[in-house]
């Protein structure tokens, strides 16, 4: 009795160790989710079960060891990763500081892909490539971006920073920094002339085709009279 005591003592104090060293070593993502997620209001709460977090935690360790020349685990701790979180990033990835994903399931981040410090991705969201071509076939994504719910980004494309990418949009080519796109395939919007500061405000993203075609009934409104 007195040994099983003793070694459920040793686990629970494992257990609150690993959390706690994930706490300070994460604590920018932490940081970042707490920024961005009206829903995170307890600290162990998101340290607990943000599964976001924790596909980032497994992407971590699996790039370090990655970086180190370690064959086989980097895949493996990756695939476990994708099983426990439904989020999966290769470990080949390069990813900055202070990186979101809010709900999760469902995101795919290829080997290639570069992303940014403050990024915020929202589930469903792709970072694919195009093709079987090797070397650098994955988007490169700026400084804080936000990419929408569904948004597919595909090939050796660069998104600006400060850019927003409406959900579902697929967009295949380089998006300008400070710019908002949405469609298929992805187009830069406007709003009276200058790129809507959205932020995480879905609703209020325009669709530049409308836009086009409200344009156009505007001009000839005007040439009929």
């Amino acid at each position: 009795m007195t040994t099983c005591v003793f070694t459920l003592f040793i686990l629970t104090a494992l257990y609150i160790g690993f959390w706690a060293a994930a706490a300070v070593i994460f604590r920018k993502e932490i940081g970042s989710v707490f920024g961005r997620d009206p829903a995170a209001t307890n600290y162990m709460e998101v340290l607990l079960t943000y599964s976001g977090l924790h596909a980032i935690m497994f992407y971590r360790v699996a790039h370090a060891l990655l970086k180190t020349k370690v064959p086989f685990f980097p895949r493996w701790i990756s695939q476990a990763g994708r099983f426990f979180t439904g989020i999966e990033i290769h470990p080949g990835a390069e990813i900055g500081e202070g990186f979101f994903i809010d709900h999760g399931m469902g995101v795919v981040i290829g080997e290639t892909a570069i992303i940014g410090n403050n990024v915020l991705l929202y589930q469903g969201v792709t970072l694919g490539g195009t093709g079987k071509e090797r070397g650098k076939r994955h988007p490169t994504i700026g400084d804080n971006v936000v990419i929408g719910a569904g948004a597919k980004i595909l090939g050796n494309i660069t998104v600006g920073e400060n850019s927003y990418i409406g959900s579902n949009a697929v967009v295949i080519k380089d998006v300008p920094q400070n710019s908002t796109v949405v469609g298929v395939p992805g187009r830069v919007t406007k709003q009276e002339g200058k790129k809507i500061d959205v932020s995480l405000d879905h609703i209020h993203v325009l669709d530049p085709i409308l836009q086009e075609i409200d344009e156009l009934k505007e001009r000839l409104n005007k040439l009929e009279k």
